[in-house]
């Protein structure tokens, strides 16, 4: 009985001293800086506070977690999500402060499987003079006149090809077809690559890859980071062929695509593999967000019959006017559509497609008297500073006319992050955005039961949504 009561013993004792020795620096970190530390709570022991914000983040208010937080601890809070301690910001100001440091203060840091999946040399997680030299690249390029006139070619023949089979007596699911328009799109801009055969296994791969981002990370057959793995190898192995092939040719004239643009630079640094991971990376947008986009636009519109009416008088004036002169519609056109553009701002404001980024301390940063630890990581909220109303009177109501003569360069305002690593494709987001709602709200109108427009059903950003249409 002895013998078994040591045993005992010893095994609870050197537990204990596991733990505490696996906790020691946390338990160090709080003495050295506890009167410095926003407030909060790390939550239960590994798993954190994790599984709320997840939770909070498939519900129909996301930002839930952030307001039950913020009530206690104010602004900026302390937990620990994705197997880190982490600092939480719904503060403008130092989201902009945190957005605009550079990799000497914050590098990027994602959950594990999205590390995983995007590799060590992807845009998103590179830092340094490589990093700033992909993106002025990239950014340069989807700058040019060139490529918003290809782009807004290409948008208005695949969104035309796709409304001349819209049927009134059949639904249409404007999320699908969105995706599978602004994908081919944006394909074309990164490859070059023309719809058939080769596009629609690309698509497939692509989708299996998507759906494990977020997955546990855990590598194993079966398991949805295995699959998503494997169909990113599937997708390198078409994009390196490409690449590959215009390697063997003459990239000395001007770029088409951004292919030949990361082909032209001289760095030797851009090997294949890079670019064919950074290309997989950059088709994100065409699956996910423009998508959504163009989806929730729509939607907050039937919600809204004045913003609808005003939308479809402003695009009926231009249809009208080009048509008269014979002229085609250019990216300009559609750009200067001053309501158009409020309507993509309110819903960019309220959608909140990039809910944050996550970053991680290189040293001790204190911003507005909040400590930062080193090697703590902080999430950077969008959706709380967007859906605040000290920031946004009434801040769930669509209110397109809330941005009239309104200045978007504030901190109050971060659709698409901010700093060096701001989104390069965020003006060819607002013109394919823009382009679709042309021909939609030019082409179809809404069923109405009497004076009032048939809404939409609430749904989530991953439900797929009907619309019913009727062509004017």
């Amino acid at each position: 009985m002895d013998s078994i009561w040591i045993v005992f013993v010893t095994a609870l004792f050197l537990l204990c001293t596991m733990i505490l020795c696996k906790n020691r620096p946390r338990l160090m970190l709080k003495s050295k800086h506890r009167n410095q530390l926003p407030l909060g709570t790390l939550g239960w022991p590994f798993i954190g506070e994790t599984i709320e914000f997840v939770s909070c983040a498939y519900s129909d208010r996301p930002e839930t977690f952030m307001d039950k937080r913020r009530s206690l601890y104010g602004m900026v809070f302390k937990s620990h999500i994705f197997g880190s301690p982490t600092i939480v910001s719904t503060d403008a100001d130092v989201n902009k402060f945190i957005l605009q440091s550079d990799a000497k203060v914050f590098v990027p840091s994602y959950p594990k499987s999205l590390t995983e999946l995007m590799g060590e040399s992807s845009i998103l997680l590179i830092n340094g003079s490589l990093q700033k030299r992909i993106h002025g690249l990239i950014g340069a390029f989807f700058k040019s006149q060139q490529l918003k006139a290809q782009i807004t070619r290409d948008m208005q023949k695949n969104v035309q090809e796709s409304m001349a089979n819209w049927r009134e007596d059949n639904p249409i699911y404007i999320q699908d077809e969105t995706k599978r328009i602004a994908f081919h799109v944006l394909v074309k801009a990164l490859i070059s690559l023309e719809p058939g055969e080769e596009m629609e296994l690309l698509k497939k791969h692509f989708q299996e890859f998507i759906s494990g981002l977020m997955s546990l990370p855990i590598n194993l057959p079966g398991t949805k980071l295995y699959q998503s793995l494997q169909a990113k190898k599937k997708m390198v192995k078409i994009v390196r062929r490409i690449i590959q092939d215009r390697r063997n040719s003459d990239n000395s004239k001007v770029p088409k695509d951004v292919v030949d643009v990361l082909l032209n630079d001289a760095s030797e640094k851009l090997t294949n593999d890079l670019i064919a991971d950074n290309i997989i990376d950059m088709m994100i947008p065409g699956e996910d967000s423009v998508p959504v986009l163009m989806t929730l636009a729509t939607k907050y519109l039937s919600e809204c019959p004045a913003a609808l009416q005003q939308l479809t008088e402003e695009n009926m004036k231009l249809a009208k006017l080009k048509n008269q002169l014979g002229e085609p519609l250019c990216w300009s056109d559609y750009l200067s559509l001053p309501f158009t553009q409020t309507v993509i701002t309110e819903t960019l404001r309220m959608g909140n497609i990039i809910i944050g980024v996550m970053r991680k301390a290189i040293k001790d940063v204190e911003i507005k008297g909040y400590l930062i630890p080193q090697g703590w990581c902080v999430f950077v909220n969008f959706r709380s500073v967007h859906l605040d109303d000290k920031n946004y009177e009434s801040p769930y109501q669509f209110n397109p006319w809330r941005w009239q003569d309104k200045d978007m360069s504030n901190c109050n305002f971060t659709p698409f992050g901010g700093g060096q690593r701001l989104c390069p494709g965020l003006d060819l987001a607002r013109l394919e955005a823009s382009i679709f709602l042309h021909h939609l709200v030019t082409q179809f109108r809404w069923y109405a039961e009497g004076d009032t427009i048939v809404n939409f059903p609430t749904v989530r950003m991953k439900r797929r949504m009907p619309i019913l249409v009727r062509r004017v």
